[in-house]
């Protein structure tokens, strides 16, 4: 079993926490300047507020092929705001000001590139971050990419599908420091009300692979998810649901109590499994 050099992150700190408690994690993602940079700044200490573990934030890109509608739209509105990955690690800076909740920066690869890939760990370490997640870089081709972000003590988490196989969850494995994010179906981001029924048997194989935590995502949206994950994975990753959110409020303070509200259950839930599970020991 081989994994990447091991760090100790805000990430893996918390991870760690999450363990001793026997609890469930909730990593939140949102779109980094939707509708505006401001607005994401309240919207991250309203997330962390309501027990966000970990916060993603995704770097709006033009082209964003694994993401579903809601996450696309919202990346829409984050350009034509005038979002780049400069601003973000602005925000990172500003978010780091008030708040030490871990945070992954969520990209293609592209925009990471155009930066310089030294130029970015640097710029993204100096900020406050504590990992990122590229979703269209392959482990295979992603040697530098570790190498360079790790040394900055950044971590570098990939995600891994349904479809892989053992070999392939092993390289991945190999490759990631923090977490592991699994994706729980095939197909692009979205909430979804059921979860696939052989969701149990893929975290299972994963976890033969690898000793650090396993989130869960695509489809994440609601606090029964929560209850069937808890005991089975590490954490869960809610994104298009919380999108969402954002998109139908009315104003940037509806926006913020509206995601509040909805991580408040999802990590209620949590605790509520945990008790459960305490309960049965």
């Amino acid at each position: 079993m081989t994994t990447a050099p091991q760090h100790s992150t805000r990430i893996s700190k918390r991870f760690a926490e999450l363990r001793e408690a026997g609890e469930l994690g909730i990593v939140a993602y949102i779109t980094a300047g939707d509708p505006t940079l401001d607005a994401t700044l309240k919207y991250v200490r309203a997330l962390a507020e309501a027990g966000a573990d970990v916060i993603e934030l995704g770097v709006p890109f033009s082209d964003p092929l694994a993401d579903g509608p809601t996450i696309q739209r919202a990346s829409e509105r984050a350009l034509k705001s005038g979002t780049t990955l400069h601003g973000v690690l602005d925000l990172v800076q500003r978010i780091r000001q008030t708040s030490q909740v871990p945070l992954v920066l969520f990209s293609y690869f592209n925009p990471i590139l155009q930066f310089g890939l030294e130029e970015f760990a640097g710029a993204a370490a100096e900020a406050g971050a504590d990992g990122v997640l590229v979703t269209d870089l392959t482990p295979e081709e992603s040697e530098d990419y570790r190498r360079i972000l790790q040394a900055r003590g950044l971590d570098t988490i990939f995600l891994t599908a349904p479809t892989s196989t053992d070999q392939r969850l092993q390289k991945i494995a190999g490759c990631s420091s923090g977490f592991l994010y699994l994706i729980s179906r095939t197909g692009v981001t979205g909430a979804k009300d059921a979860l696939p029924d052989d969701l149990p048997a893929l975290l299972r194989r994963a976890r033969s692979f690898t000793q650090l935590p396993i989130a869960v995502g695509f489809g994440i949206s609601l606090p029964g998810h929560v209850s069937v994950l808890g005991g089975l994975a590490d954490a869960v990753v809610v994104g298009s649901a919380l999108v969402s959110e954002i998109e139908k409020a009315a104003s940037i303070d509806a926006a913020s109590a509206a995601l509040r509200d909805r991580v408040h259950s999802l990590k209620d839930a949590a605790r509520r499994g945990l008790s459960r599970r305490e309960a049965t020991l």
